[in-house]
């Protein structure tokens, strides 16, 4: 029985021990696994910590980026702002010429938009001393003693000699220390205003906040700002000297304006009172010219009994002399009527062709006398001309007479054509020319050029004189150039419609 019992015994603590053996053995295959799983959880947390920090890492990463966008998209929008004020600053001291009013527009407000808390202007008088134009932000003694230091003091002689900016970014300890003294700015631009004689003055930014120094940008901003002012102020200067310029222009042709009325009254007086005695003497003169040659015609027609013939030929020269006197007389009085206006000029419709041909066919005896060879040039189609035939005839005849005189075996030459509304009329010699010195006076009353060729011929030197009168008087225009020993050509010009038609035309153009 107890050999039973103790088998049973031993069988269950075998039982047992193989059970606690095989619990021990799952506990430590369990354990294993939990080792391995603490094992692999350790490795994930590492990787979850190192994710963790690299997600730290960009976190801070995209922080610090997107304050630096935010700070540079502050400083864009303060650019921005200060370039639309500097463009509206511009603009406005741009549009005045006013001195007084260009400081006055550089108001505090638009400083202010520009990125700067205070200014001062300043600008040299005509001693040299700096004036303030502008303050904002400063006390009158403030900104004496500042002009008066920066003005003298050696340091500063860069920015007025040079034209050199100074800011608070590039001065030296010394320069800023000095700014800082005496007006409190640690933030500053001290910029010159140039203009092409120097600087007139200077500009002076500041900012008391530490938070934003001077930067390049700002250092810009403010010099283009300078050069505008500096621009506008020369600008203005110049229109003031023109204002006066002309202020004393117009004044002097006011005064110049009344002495030339009163010396054109005075030579319409002479020139009237020379037409009347003109007038006035021709026709006493004409009267006993007429008895003159009226008596001496009579003698020579031997009603009073036969003349001797040496007293004929004295008549003869009388009566010659008589007719080149009556020819004087008439063409004075001519001359005298047309500068006064009291001969009617009757215009009227004249082919140029037939006209100068018959000019033509009348002086012929004195062209072939001399073998002259005329050679008249007159197209077609040139317009006919509207004056006074009678007029147009003492004209021609003048100036071929004229030629026939001056042009011993050579050739003349009438040429003719359109000019606009005019003709234009050509009388060309290769006679014996004129000096240059002559020809400004060739058209004077009683002017004849002097050479050994008009000590043999006759004249009164009233002939071309009549010839510009005539001219004149229908609104043409006649001219002469010449070479000595080379000939002479008369240039001039008729109207090639009623004198109407010409002023209405010029009155549309208008």
């Amino acid at each position: 029985m107890l050999s039973i019992t103790s088998s049973i015994d031993t069988t269950i603590f075998t039982v047992i021990g193989i059970v606690i053996l095989g619990a021990i053995g799952v506990l430590i295959f369990i354990l294993i696994n939990k080792i391995d799983q603490v094992r692999e959880l350790k490795t994930a947390l590492k990787k979850l910590k190192l994710s963790f920090d690299n997600l730290d890492e960009q976190a801070k990463l995209i922080l610090k980026t997107d304050l630096e966008l935010n700070r540079a998209q502050a400083e864009l929008d303060k650019r921005l702002t200060s370039l639309d004020a500097l463009q509206r600053t511009s603009r406005l001291i741009s549009t005045t010429l006013d001195e007084t009013e260009i400081f006055r527009r550089l108001d505090k407000s638009l400083m202010f938009e520009l990125g700067f808390e205070k200014t001062i202007v300043l600008t040299f008088d005509k001693e040299r001393n700096l004036k303030s134009r502008v303050n904002s932000g400063f006390s009158p003694e403030t900104i004496n003693s500042f002009a008066h230091q920066i003005s003298r003091d050696s340091m500063f002689q860069s920015v007025f000699k040079e034209g050199h900016p100074l800011s608070s970014a590039t001065a030296t300890k010394a320069k800023k220390e000095k700014i800082i003294s005496l007006l409190g700015m640690p933030n500053f631009i001290l910029s010159p205003i140039l203009t092409q004689e120097g600087t007139i003055g200077v500009i002076f930014f500041g900012n008391e906040s530490q938070a934003e120094p001077i930067s390049e940008a700002d250092e810009e901003m403010a010099s283009i700002l300078t050069n505008q002012v500096g621009q506008s102020f020369e600008n203005a200067q110049l229109f003031e000297q023109v204002y006066r310029s002309r202020q004393e222009l117009e004044l002097k042709i006011q005064e110049r304006t009344k002495q030339l009325a009163l010396a054109l009254e005075k030579v319409q007086k002479a020139s009237k009172t020379k037409s009347e005695f003109v007038s006035a003497v021709s026709h006493e003169l004409r009267t006993p010219l007429t008895s003159i040659k009226g008596y001496a015609a009579i003698l020579m027609s031997g009603k009073l009994g036969e003349i001797p013939p040496k007293v004929n030929e004295r008549l003869s020269k009388i009566n010659k002399h008589s007719d080149s006197l009556v020819e004087l007389i008439n063409d004075l009085l001519d001359i005298s009527r047309i500068e006064s206006g009291r001969i009617e000029m009757r215009h009227e419709k004249i082919p140029a062709k037939s006209l100068i041909e018959n000019i033509a066919d009348i002086l012929m005896p004195q062209i072939k006398e001399k073998n002259i060879e005329l050679l008249i040039d007159i197209p077609n189609d040139t317009p006919d001309i509207f004056a006074d035939q009678k007029q147009m005839e003492r004209v021609f005849i003048n100036l071929l007479s004229n030629a026939i005189k001056y042009t011993p075996n050579g050739t003349i030459k009438i040429t003719a054509s359109r000019d606009k509304n005019k003709v234009l009329f050509e009388v060309e010699d290769n006679g014996t020319g004129i000096k240059e010195d002559d020809l400004p006076h060739l058209f004077d009353e009683f002017y004849r050029v002097e050479n050994d060729l008009n000590q043999n011929i006759k004249g009164t030197g009233l002939g071309l004189s009549l010839v510009k009168n005539i001219i004149e008087a229908h609104s043409g225009e006649i001219w002469v150039t010449s070479e000595l020993k080379v000939g002479t050509t008369f240039h001039f010009t008729f109207p090639s419609q009623p004198q109407e038609n010409i002023l209405k035309k010029e009155n549309q153009k208008e």
